[in-house]
């Protein structure tokens, strides 16, 4: 079942997957998913071969260690109705969604759990609790939707201290809206839907739609550094927050939403990133935008990958944002076919219109670019980004795709999901770099995979990428791989393919996460990325904020 805590309306993920209970990923009305599959990794999904049936009754959890004392002071903090050691609850704390997560937790990999977990309602109580927690030298760890895909959220395996997981679902509310200055008070605990249909019930917006929209918070946007969907019009995390209140040893830290200060190091970016090691956000203080009066997504081809970038790179010179830039390479423009429906006659005419041109349809890529604002406006960015798509050789083919695409935008960790019931282990590592290397970073990335998969056996592996957001200087590269893993332990065959595309990452001038954030999956590059003098300066941060390693300790620097 979907977790929920019984005493209130906080719903997470189910403990084994993506997602809501009722919702799963079927190929039965998309004939090109199974040969497809079969071609990239191997795995034949025409045989019996039912997925396996998730029984929690078959976990083995750790009994929780709290004392009476502490469990007392938490209850009187928030409530007792809302502090719970219910197993399922704590299970469903104890990961995030990567693949590592599912692949632990299905197998009842659990060498550390929280030993309870807490909903407190109110700043206040937020405030409690981690002063609580200090007092009793108990560890920390602040959860949003549980979406983390980095390693941002499990308890050290070795941690003897109680563990506690507050849970900040119940600060969901839009406070208040500064109509004059575009600024909106977010109890931090808001998620995606929630958030925008607040907003969205007063004509506004905060235009942030990461893959996670739908089961992650604003809290946790701001303590990972998320980007979004929409970010090339919006801005990344960093740039919509403007506040942030957050509740830390001894009382809370609070920014006020000024536009530009000149008060030494920034401690709104020392907060941006943070994944808890600096304390709980309670509160942001968010750029937001009236809704627009149009919203557009056009699809288009691209001959190539490398015709895809040259058109991105111009469009981000353009004196206008638009809202989305997105283009394929010719692996995941097939992936995305083959999750389609049956093809239409007036597809299979434009195939071969683009055959007689000259087009290898192997290498073709698919692209999607929003356009938002007045009439006026989306007509203005419409004819500019068309006349750089023709430069480039590439053909719009209107508004269908891009329908299709914002209809099934949030849906992808479902397949991921799908694929692991049948043996498949799929998962993404998403980089940043200048445009001036940005196809060296690709390609040097897709080999390195493949060289990881050659040493490893595996024929054939898979990866793709597709660049996601844009920016004056560079873009975003989000590459998935996926690999079929018979009757091995599909978690050393992962960390070779994995560590083989993070330090590609560096080894060609990316950083070595876009917007998934740090966590433990990545730390063991931040040196490299950021120098080991940046590593020291972070660890004297979090040394002097928490000396007692009680705010999710081991997570970013170790």
């Amino acid at each position: 079942m979907t977790a929920t805590n019984p005493q209130n309306s906080v719903k997470h993920m189910k403990w084994w997957g993506w997602g809501v209970e009722g919702v799963a990923f079927h190929f039965d009305d998309k004939p090109k998913f199974a040969p497809f599959v079969k071609k990239a990794v191997g795995l034949d999904l025409t045989k019996n071969n039912p997925p396996k049936v998730q029984d929690f009754s078959q976990l083995t959890i750790p009994a929780a260690k709290v004392s009476d004392d502490l469990l007392t002071q938490l209850k009187g903090a928030v409530g007792s109705e809302y502090v719970t050691s219910d197993d399922e609850e704590r299970v469903v704390h104890t990961y995030g969604k990567s693949l590592r997560d599912l692949l632990r937790v299905r197998a009842s990999d659990l060498p550390r759990v929280p030993d309870v977990v807490v909903y407190p309602g109110e700043e206040d109580e937020v405030q409690a609790i981690v002063d609580l927690a200090v007092a009793a030298d108990a560890v920390l760890i602040p959860f949003g939707g549980g979406s983390n895909i980095s390693g941002s959220l499990e308890p050290p395996a070795a941690e003897t201290r109680t563990v506690i997981s507050l849970d900040m679902g119940r600060l969901s509310k839009l406070i208040d809206i500064d109509e004059e200055a575009g600024l909106a008070r977010i109890q931090a605990g808001a998620q995606g839907p929630d958030l925008e249909e607040q907003l969205n019930a007063r004509g506004w917006t905060v235009g942030h739609f990461p893959d996670s929209f739908n089961h992650s918070t604003i809290g946790g946007w701001v303590a990972t550094r998320s980007s979004g969907m929409q970010s090339d019009k919006y801005g990344d995390i960093a740039d919509i927050t403007r506040g942030v209140r957050v509740a830390t040893p001894g009382g809370p830290l609070v920014l006020r939403p000024l536009p530009s200060t000149s008060t030494g190091p920034s401690v709104r970016e020392m907060i941006l990133g943070s994944e808890g090691r600096l304390g709980v956000i309670t509160e942001v203080t968010a750029h937001v935008h009236r809704l627009p009066d149009e919203r557009v997504i056009l699809a288009y081809f691209f001959p190539t990958f490398d015709a895809g970038l040259e058109a991105m790179h111009d469009i981000s010179l353009l004196d206008f944002r638009p809202s989305i830039t997105r283009v394929s390479d010719a692996g995941e423009t097939g992936f995305t076919m083959a999750t389609a429906k049956k093809s239409s006659a007036g597809q299979a005419i434009l195939f071969k219109v683009l055959q007689r041109r000259g087009w290898d349809l192997d290498k073709m890529c698919l692209s999607f670019i929003g356009y938002e604002g007045t009439k006026s406006h989306v007509s203005r960015q419409q004819a500019e980004v068309k006349e750089i798509v023709k430069k480039h050789g590439g053909i719009g083919v209107g508004k269908g795709p891009g329908v299709l695409y914002d209809q099934k935008k949030f849906d992808t960790p479902y397949i991921r999901d799908f694929l692991l019931d049948w043996g498949g282990a799929a998962d993404v590592s998403e980089t940043a770099g200048p445009w001036s290397n940005l196809k060296d970073l690709y390609y040097n990335t897709i080999e390195a995979a493949n060289d990881a998969y050659a040493e490893l056996g595996v024929d054939p592996g898979w990866i793709m990428c597709h660049l996601s957001h844009s920016y004056h200087s560079g873009a975003c590269l989000y590459f998935t791989f996926a690999f079929a893993y018979g009757d091995q332990d599909p978690i050393p065959m992962y960390d070779k393919v994995k560590g083989a595309i993070q330090q590609s990452f560096i080894d060609n001038g990316g950083t070595l996460s876009h917007h998934h954030a740090v966590g433990t999956e990545h730390s063991p590059w931040l040196a490299q990325d950021i120098s080991p003098a940046g590593t020291k300066i972070m660890k004297g941060l979090f040394a002097a904020v928490d000396p007692g390693r009680n705010f999710n300790p081991g997570k970013i620097t170790g």
